[in-house]
């Protein structure tokens, strides 16, 4: 205890040689409190009586930190307590601490300047009205309202929350703006202002300034068009040339209706050439021969020539045989006409379908052959009955219809699709005659469609170079095929198992893509030899599928083995194009071609 006594005096000796060196070194310093209070204590432990009960003497604790003069940290400390809570001085540039946001937007207070009239000091100001805000706005929304309020009186002010101007007509208006008046109403007030105006020239008409040429009102009344001097001078004798020309022209307009009243007279006729239109029985003439039967499942190459229908005038563009059967052979001219052919037993003309006025470009049978399609160059698609001759429905957009084809399922037999020379394919039901679809994704002539894939999907070709395929009836293009080496494909036809499309491309080849899920050109088949460049020349297969057949532009028919894609034989048909060839259906080894020499050959 003693000892630990000892060592305490020592200490205040120390410190008390230290605190009289410091008192030397820092004469004219004030002295410190904090440290006065620390000795002190020192001296009342020391003097205080050391017993067994009490409690151990502590060492002085010395702090090695520099003496701070914090005065002036608390009275800045207390300034910010008390600005949070007051309102900010617009005039000043710098906030020192982070306001609210009810400091922020609070009201600018201040004392009231005893000589402004608004009681704003100057030192507020930043306009003789005052203290002016910058709101942030809109061009557009700021036209609005200023247009607004030179045309009606009344706006929106900035804030949004009220109005200014002339209330009356604001409650009469609806509050509305020039931007969103309704068009009725803007139409209405716009015929007003003309009567209004019109009645306003008539009073001006009835005073006496009218008379004078020097107002504006004689200026309104004699107005003229920049054009009504030079009328007068054209209205003359006309020249014996001039009269001519008229004669001519007035005869040529009264033709020209005869001529359309006569076309709408002949209007869809069709005359019939058979013996009679029921036999014995009462069958009709088009319903198929009982015997009709494929000999067997193996398709040959023809030979010769067995038979030429003749009846034609002009080129024949298309044949179609009867479905299934192929006892009728329906074929399109381009003298306007449509002819059904009896290919068994006469071999005649059965009958003749006139509803066209210019050439026919496409037919198409329905899938039972009671009915068939005819497009034709006067822009319209007939709907035919094949055994009675009438037109069920006639279907037109303005465009020449380059193809036209039924649905093949037999419950969509009332769909039409058509590929217009518009570049869209348009699809009709024919029960209410209404489009209810356009495939519009083509920048050419639609030339072809062809239905694939149990007939979900559909392939086009058009004069653009690409193959487009569709899901039927979502206008959307599934698949797109386009390379640079194709070229514009005119017909495309597809095999009897339906897993792949043969295309007549204008190349002198025909490519072959398959039908499945890639539509892939099949790059191991290639068929060609034939010239068919410029000519739209059809391509078929055999029913076996054993066979391509095609026309070309020198009139031959050309036959190639589908597996070796070797030219079997190549026959000399038509004396100029020959355009369309169809394998018949039930006969193995007969084959019809036509051509533009108006011939078509069995």
């Amino acid at each position: 205890m003693d000892l630990l006594r000892g060592y305490a005096h020592d200490d205040d000796d120390d410190g008390s040689e230290e605190g009289s060196r410091g008192e030397v070194e820092g004469e004219g310093e004030k002295p410190d409190p904090n440290a006065a209070a620390a000795a002190m204590e020192e001296e009342a432990e020391a003097e205080a009586p050391s017993s067994p009960d009490s409690s151990p003497p502590r060492l002085a604790v010395k702090s090695s930190a520099p003496r701070v003069d914090d005065t002036s940290l608390a009275l800045a400390a207390a300034g910010s307590a008390r600005a949070l809570h007051r309102p900010l001085d617009p005039t000043q540039h710098a906030v020192a601490f982070n306001p609210t946001y009810d400091q922020l937007w609070a009201p600018i207070h201040g004392p009231a300047h005893p000589f402004a009239k608004d009681g704003v000091a100057q030192g507020m100001r930043n306009h003789k009205l005052g203290f002016v805000e910058d709101a942030a706005i809109q061009p557009f929304l700021f036209d609005e309202q200023y247009n607004t309020y030179h045309k009606y009186g009344y706006a929106t002010d900035p804030s949004g929350l009220s109005y200014v101007g002339d209330l009356e007509t604001l409650t009469k208006n609806q509050a509305l703006s020039v931007y969103n008046m309704p068009q009725q109403e803007q139409k209405r007030r716009r015929i007003e202002m003309k009567a209004s105006g019109a009645e306003e020239a008539d009073n001006l008409a009835a005073g006496h300034e009218v008379e004078n040429p020097a107002t504006d009102e004689w200026l309104l009344k004699n107005r003229q068009s920049p054009w009504a001097g030079k009328k007068e001078v054209a209205q003359g004798e006309l020249t014996e040339e001039q009269k001519k020309h008229a004669e001519e022209h007035a005869e040529k307009k009264a033709e020209k209706e005869r001529g359309e009243g006569h076309k709408t007279e002949h209007m869809d006729k069709s005359t019939f050439h058979g013996k009679e239109e029921r036999d014995y029985q009462g069958r009709s003439w088009i319903e198929p021969p009982k015997d009709a039967k494929a000999k067997n499942d193996h398709c040959y190459i023809p030979k010769r020539w067995v038979h030429t229908w003749s009846g034609h005038t002009k080129g024949v563009a298309a044949i179609r045989f009867f479905p299934k059967q192929g006892h009728l052979l329906l074929s399109a001219g381009m003298d306007s006409k449509v002819k059904i052919w009896d290919v068994f037993n006469s071999g005649k003309c059965m009958r003749t379908y006139m509803g066209h006025s210019k050439a026919v470009r496409d037919i198409s049978f329905s899938i039972d052959g009671t009915k068939f399609l005819s497009a034709g160059y006067d822009k319209h698609i007939k709907y035919w009955d094949t055994e009675t001759g009438k037109v069920i429905s006639t279907f037109s957009t303005g465009k020449i219809p380059y193809v036209v084809k039924l649905n093949p399922d037999e419950d969509k037999q009332n769909i039409l699709l058509a590929g217009m020379s518009d570049k869209k394919i348009i699809q009709w039901d024919m029960n209410s005659g209404t489009i209810t679809q356009e495939y519009d994704q083509h920048l050419g002539a639609v030339n072809t469609i062809t239905f694939v894939d149990n007939n979900r999907r559909f392939v086009t070709s058009s004069d653009d170079k690409s193959l487009r395929v569709w899901e039927f009836g979502i206008p959307v293009v599934v698949k797109y095929i386009s390379e640079p080496h194709m070229h514009s494909m005119p017909s495309i036809s597809l095999h009897p198992n339906s897993n792949w499309l043969a295309a007549q491309s204008l190349d002198n080849q025909i490519l072959i893509y398959g039908t499945k899920e890639r539509f892939q050109l099949n790059k191991k088949k290639r068929f060609a030899g034939h010239i068919a460049a410029g000519y739209a020349c059809q391509v078929n297969f055999s029913p076996d599928g054993r066979f391509v057949i095609s026309g070309d532009g020198e009139g031959k028919c050309w036959f190639w083995d589908w597996k070796s894609c070797k030219v079997f034989r190549t026959l000399k048909c038509h004396e100029g194009v020959c355009i369309g060839c169809e394998w018949h259906p039930l006969e193995q080894s007969k084959v019809a071609t036509c051509g533009w020499d108006g011939m078509i050959k069995y």
